[in-house]
């Protein structure tokens, strides 16, 4: 059976076609080398990279579906995808976590693999919710170690003023205003549609340590370029370039024009994905 075949019959609702057996895997990696998640056509999405490891790893053709997109350079410390592969590949969770891995790039980590259950498990359409962390590195001097990891941010931030927006973010709100247009329908559409962009932050965390700051934000749901909207218009607050009052109406007022900070992709980090059974 061709791998196209394949996909069609494994859809949202039903599990592996017969002789197939569905695997999930909980991914780590680095995105500074690639493109993000999504396959490319130059074949340089982490994607690719795990259909790629399949096919040298067993000789199979097996297409990876993951939790959703991470743009380029956005790390992952627990992304969750599945894929089905045949029953006649006879390897154990282990196996493959350890196959896979040999045949990967080593920013890229299977962290565990197992057999999804229940079978008809599907990593996007069973996910309720996500985690994601922007750390912002602090000291004049950028640590050799952060870098392509953290947004540099030197010089004073009020605190008060971030707290403030921070504990804004929580609760439902319509974020047509901090979210991206991917580009499927037009904006005056997008902006008809409130059902689309309207999410609930169960929760939004502001941690400091000594050299970082963390922004940590739970959520159902998270629209495209959504968390680095967010942050970079937190830290622009922050910094004193607008008022707290501003970064309000972007979560109030759902007519009025988009943020344009968008912190780097650098320092996120989706932390883990939610499913109900867990």
């Amino acid at each position: 059976m061709s791998r196209s075949d394949v996909e069609s019959k494994a859809g949202k609702n039903h599990g592996p076609p017969p002789g197939f057996k569905r695997l999930r895997f909980t991914i780590a990696y680095c995105g500074t080398p690639w493109k993000g998640w999504q396959s490319q056509e130059s074949g340089g999405g982490i994607q690719d990279q795990l259909n790629t490891a399949i096919r040298r790893a067993v000789g199979v053709e097996a297409r990876v579906q993951g939790s959703g997109r991470t743009d380029a350079g956005v790390h992952a410390l627990a992304q969750v995808a599945h894929c089905d592969v045949p029953e006649s590949v006879r390897m154990s969770a282990e196996a493959w976590a350890n196959a896979l891995n040999a045949c990967l790039p080593l920013t890229i980590r299977i962290a565990k693999a197992e057999v999804a259950a229940p079978q008809a498990f599907h990593a996007r359409f069973d996910a309720v919710g996500k985690t994601y962390r922007y750390r912002i590195w602090r000291p004049h001097l950028l640590s050799p170690f952060e870098a392509e990891r953290a947004w540099h941010i030197y010089g004073p931030l009020d605190m008060q003023a971030l707290r403030w927006c921070c504990e804004k973010v929580a609760g439902t709100h319509n974020f047509v205003r901090l979210s991206a247009n991917r580009g499927d329908m037009p904006e005056t559409q997008r902006r008809s549609l409130p059902d689309k962009t309207t999410r609930t932050i169960h929760r939004a965390e502001l941690r400091e340590f000594a050299d970082v700051i963390e922004l940590e934000f739970e959520g159902d749901g998270f629209l495209y370029k959504m968390v680095r909207l967010i942050v970079g218009s937190l830290m622009h607050v922050a910094r004193g370039r607008e008022s707290k009052e501003w970064f309000a109406s972007l979560l109030e007022d759902p007519t009025g024009m988009q943020s344009n900070q968008t912190a780097p992709a650098c320092g996120l980090y989706l932390v883990s994905v939610n499913y109900p059974t867990e």
